[in-house]
Protein backbone atom coordinates (compact mmCIF):
# COMPACT_ATOMS: atom_id res chain seq x y z
CA UNK A 1 0.00 0.00 0.00
CA UNK A 2 1.21 3.32 -1.06
CA UNK A 3 1.76 5.89 2.07
CA UNK A 4 1.60 9.35 0.78
CA UNK A 5 1.55 12.18 3.88
CA UNK A 6 2.36 16.21 4.39
CA UNK A 7 1.97 18.98 2.00
CA UNK A 8 2.06 17.93 -0.98
CA UNK A 9 2.38 20.65 -3.66
CA UNK A 10 2.18 21.07 -7.27
CA UNK A 11 5.22 22.25 -8.74
CA UNK A 12 3.53 25.30 -10.63
CA UNK A 13 2.57 26.34 -7.10
CA UNK A 14 6.35 26.23 -6.08
CA UNK A 15 7.14 28.09 -8.62
CA UNK A 16 5.40 31.16 -7.74
CA UNK A 17 6.65 31.13 -4.38
CA UNK A 18 9.27 34.55 -4.02
CA UNK A 19 11.11 36.26 -1.24
CA UNK A 20 8.91 39.25 -0.10
CA UNK A 21 5.69 37.47 -0.15
CA UNK A 22 3.41 38.05 3.18
CA UNK A 23 2.78 35.09 5.61
CA UNK A 24 -0.95 34.88 4.48
CA UNK A 25 -0.04 34.82 0.40
CA UNK A 26 2.31 31.96 1.24
CA UNK A 27 -0.30 30.01 3.14
CA UNK A 28 -3.03 31.17 0.40
CA UNK A 29 -0.84 29.81 -2.75
CA UNK A 30 1.08 26.20 -0.32
CA UNK A 31 -1.92 25.85 2.32
CA UNK A 32 -0.99 25.66 5.81
CA UNK A 33 2.44 24.24 6.83
CA UNK A 34 2.76 20.81 8.56
CA UNK A 35 4.98 22.38 11.31
CA UNK A 36 4.28 26.18 12.66
CA UNK A 37 5.70 26.01 15.67
CA UNK A 38 4.92 28.48 18.58
CA UNK A 39 8.39 28.31 19.68
CA UNK A 40 9.45 29.40 16.67
CA UNK A 41 7.01 31.62 15.27
CA UNK A 42 9.23 33.14 12.70
CA UNK A 43 9.57 29.52 10.22
CA UNK A 44 7.27 27.78 8.93
CA UNK A 45 8.36 23.78 7.89
CA UNK A 46 6.55 21.98 5.19
CA UNK A 47 7.04 18.67 4.76
CA UNK A 48 6.22 15.67 2.04
CA UNK A 49 6.00 12.23 3.07
CA UNK A 50 6.23 9.12 0.66
CA UNK A 51 6.51 5.49 0.79
CA UNK A 52 6.16 3.07 -2.65
CA UNK A 53 4.41 -0.41 -0.65
CA UNK A 54 4.76 -2.00 -4.53
CA UNK A 55 8.35 -0.99 -4.36
CA UNK A 56 9.44 -0.61 -1.01
CA UNK A 57 10.90 3.12 -1.41
CA UNK A 58 10.40 6.19 0.73
CA UNK A 59 11.24 9.81 -0.09
CA UNK A 60 10.90 12.53 2.44
CA UNK A 61 11.11 16.35 1.03
CA UNK A 62 11.52 19.47 3.36
CA UNK A 63 11.04 22.96 3.07
CA UNK A 64 11.73 25.66 5.72
CA UNK A 65 10.68 29.10 4.90
CA UNK A 66 11.78 31.84 7.09
CA UNK A 67 9.67 34.77 7.66
CA UNK A 68 10.26 38.44 9.52
CA UNK A 69 7.57 40.62 10.33
CA UNK A 70 5.40 38.07 8.44
CA UNK A 71 7.46 38.59 5.41
CA UNK A 72 9.08 35.85 3.57
CA UNK A 73 12.95 36.44 3.60
CA UNK A 74 14.38 33.07 2.96
CA UNK A 75 13.30 29.43 1.40
CA UNK A 76 15.23 26.55 2.04
CA UNK A 77 15.08 23.04 1.47
CA UNK A 78 12.28 21.62 -1.60
CA UNK A 79 9.28 19.95 -2.06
Amino acid sequence: MDIDQGNRIDQDKLEQLQVGMTRRQVEFLLGKPAIDSPFHADQAHYIYYFFDGGGKTSEQKTMTLTYDNDVLVDISGAL
